[in-house]
């Protein structure tokens, strides 16, 4: 495995060409063992992996706290070499349900506060909206983030899965290093518009949803009962014949990756990697074998005929379903 590092835009810092996305191991995706989950966090550490994503809202908190507790724990060098990205906005009720976001000026200076004090740091590395306010002005958010910055309580400033006009707004506010959205081999919406806009701004991308909740990792079974709890037990993507034909993808892809000697995982970070070094893949590896099995893809080289193969075998809006129910797709911008 080989390491290397990527830029998060012109104003962003330089991080590890993977980053970890937290969320799993607190939320959304089933129980998970928190011992394993700080464990991975640590592995990640000492792998090279130096951005850590999480949000406020992942367990209501549990999540901040899940990584303070790694960084406590971590040998001092490791936990020197941690970046923390951190959404914000998203409100949730005391039964789990979402209520909107949240991105008022004051609201954005309260979420940090009680953000820093979970972690146990003192500084956000890069602080960002997990949705857009329709309600409020994204001058105005990105104007509160940036007066956290002037004080020393955010390094950077980022964005959640907004459309290039609000980037555009954004950049024109304050310097913005990096948009996070989800982009993988099933999910290409950005390369139309929005890649292109962020590409001429210098902001970078931090790519979640990679393996599509693990929908084209090449472990999902289509007879995996999931928990009601669970977000896939309602996500489009993996509901009744929508499921068979996305596997029916998965396994297109299963038979390049076995002609190269890696996994479907390790081909579908590959293929992320592979579109441009201004791109950081987020992966949600929740144990250290899945952890293991994503940090192998810095190793996979895809030339130009294995692009073409993965082309043919997955083209683009190849997935069959929405990436989110209805009601969540109504925040997110395109």
């Amino acid at each position: 495995m080989t390491m290397s590092t990527r830029s998060l835009g012109t104003t962003g810092p330089q991080v590890s060409a993977l980053g970890l996305g937290c969320m799993g191991m607190s939320a959304l995706y089933g129980d998970a063992d928190r011992g394993e989950s700080t464990a991975t966090i640590h592995a990640a550490l000492d792998a090279g992996v130096t951005l850590l994503d999480t949000g406020d809202f992942y367990g209501m908190g549990h999540n901040e706290m899940l990584i303070g507790e790694a960084l406590r724990t971590a040998p001092a060098g490791l936990r020197e070499r941690a970046l923390v990205s951190v959404k914000f906005g998203a409100l949730r009720d005391p039964d789990g349900g979402w209520a909107g976001y949240d991105g008022r000026p004051a609201a954005v200076k309260n979420f940090a506060a009680y953000s820093l004090q979970r972690l146990g740091v003192d500084h956000i590395d890069v602080y960002r909206i997990a949705r857009l306010d329709s309600d409020v002005p994204i001058e105005e958010t990105v104007g509160a983030i940036a007066e956290l910055v002037e004080k020393g309580y955010v390094r950077h400033i980022g964005l959640s899965e907004v459309g290039a006009g609000t980037v555009r707004r954004a950049a024109a506010t304050a310097p913005i290093s990096d948009l996070q959205i989800e982009y993988s081999l099933i999910s290409r919406g950005i390369e139309e518009e929005i890649l292109p806009a962020v590409r001429e701004l210098g902001i970078g991308i931090t790519a979640y949803g990679v393996l599509s909740r693990g929908l084209i990792s090449g472990h999902f079974t289509p007879d995996r009962q999931l928990a009601a709890t669970d977000f896939r037990a309602h996500s489009p993507r993996f509901q009744g014949n929508n499921l068979k034909h996305n596997l029916d993808l998965v396994e297109a892809l299963r038979k390049i990756a076995e002609g190269k000697g890696v996994s479907v995982a390790q081909v579908a970070i590959a293929w992320v990697l592979s579109r441009g070094t201004d791109i950081v893949p987020l992966v949600g590896a929740r144990t250290r074998e899945r952890l293991g099995e994503a940090l192998g893809a810095l190793d996979v080289t895809l030339d130009a005929a294995d692009l073409a193969a993965i082309e043919e075998a997955v083209p683009p809006g190849a997935a069959a379903g929405e990436r989110y129910p209805a009601a969540q797709m109504a925040h997110v911008e395109r």
